[in-house]
């Protein structure tokens, strides 16, 4: 297996451990970034970016990293709060006045990105097609009820905290979350990260698939009327919906995010780098202490496993994934099927991971924890 691009010596495990991937048949095709004190010192491709494997994958090459955009979406945040105009422990009604009714009036901006809100899915009906729709769904949330007491129990919102923090940023800013992200972040910092791809990007989209075809429900062991039921049998997408030029257009802020390791891993250099990166200041140091303070911890109602969130990031925890590999000071997350998004602010080093062979399991299996493995060890290092 050929690996393109350059790396720093230094890092050469993590390189090893990336083409070991595809050695073991865990990879077709893929990237990977590592940042480190804010320069690029890992930025690699292999493989190909197709199913058939007759199309390689490029230096440009980008592909839907699902739930890694929520990251994307939580610097936009960040952005809004370092300027005063979003407090974290606001209700959200204060940005969204209609939000409140039903018994929300008590939600807070935190629980939301901390998935602790009550609300990781919707009553109503929702298909794919809805979830491109912004405005019907934020007006789904408006009268819908919560599922539990904001900030009692953690269950992982898995779309809905997108459409939950894109409507907050766009009556903040006026914007919606893709243009914000684009123009305050992608485009200062020249970022090939994208939520909403234009046409003129589609063509070099890799085909993101999983080698044998499950929906999301069939990743767990349900019972009727559970929560993880009631989330993930109304409103989930499926692989081959990531395919369609409508989802590619469609701005879903908690996963239709579109980049690869690079894109990523300069994204997420913002947090490994107290809010600068190539020598433009985002947002100040001192507002990333919010992404490092536990807002709470325990056993997922959706993932079936413990997690612990900050204010719009993961942190580590011991349960089946990579989670437990990172030390304190690291913020993460995930996409479904294998890309990764992490930061480490204490050795100022972020990793960007984006595969196009979706591996099993919702929060990763073997190929993501060999990768944060060496990413670990290396740390241990520095």
């Amino acid at each position: 297996m050929e690996i393109n691009g350059a790396f720093d010596e230094t890092f050469k495990p993590i390189v090893d451990s990336f083409e070991k991937q595809y050695e073991l048949g865990l990879d077709i095709g893929s990237s990977l970034a590592v940042t480190c004190e804010g320069e690029l010192v890992v930025d690699i491709w292999a493989g190909s970016r197709d199913k058939a494997q007759t199309l390689p994958w490029e230096e440009d090459t980008i592909v839907n990293v699902f739930s890694s955009t929520k990251n994307a979406t939580s610097l936009c945040a960040f952005v809004l709060a370092d300027r005063g105009q979003l407090d974290f422990f606001a209700p959200v009604s204060k940005y969204w006045p209609e939000f409140s009714q039903n018994g929300k009036e008590d939600v807070l901006v935190s629980h939301i990105m901390s998935h602790s809100a009550g609300l990781p899915g919707w009553d109503e009906p929702v298909s794919v097609t809805d979830i491109h729709d912004p405005d019907k769904i934020a007006a789904l949330f408006e009268t819908q009820k919560l599922w539990w007491e904001p900030g009692t129990a953690v269950g992982y919102h898995a779309l809905s905290v997108g459409n939950l923090m894109g409507e907050i940023i766009k009556r903040i800013s006026g914007r919606s979350v893709g243009n914000f992200f684009r123009e305050e972040i992608a485009e200062p910092l020249n970022i090939d990260f994208h939520i909403g791809l234009a046409d003129e990007h589609h063509s070099r989209v890799a085909e993101i698939h999983q080698p044998v075809e499950t929906s999301p429900d069939q990743l767990f062991e349900m019972e009727e009327g559970s929560i993880i039921s009631r989330v993930m049998s109304n409103g989930i997408m499926t692989a081959p919906d990531a395919l369609t030029p409508e989802w590619r257009r469609a701005e879903v802020p908690a996963a239709g995010g579109h980049g690869n390791g690079r894109s990523i891993a300069e994204s997420m250099a913002l947090m490994a780098n107290g809010g600068k990166y190539k020598g433009k200041r985002i947002f100040s140091e001192d507002i990333i202490k919010y992404a490092l303070q536990e807002q709470i911890r325990g056993n997922d109602l959706v993932l079936v496993e413990p997690v612990r969130w900050g204010i719009g990031f993961g942190l580590p925890i011991n349960n089946i994934s990579w989670f437990g590999y990172l030390e304190e000071g690291a913020c993460f997350w995930a996409g479904w099927g294998g890309s990764m998004s992490i930061a480490d602010t204490k050795k100022k080093v972020s990793l960007g991971y984006s595969p196009c062979m979706m591996e099993e399991g919702a929060i990763g299996a073997a190929r993501s924890q060999n990768l944060v493995r060496a990413l670990a060890d290396q740390l241990s290092k520095l």
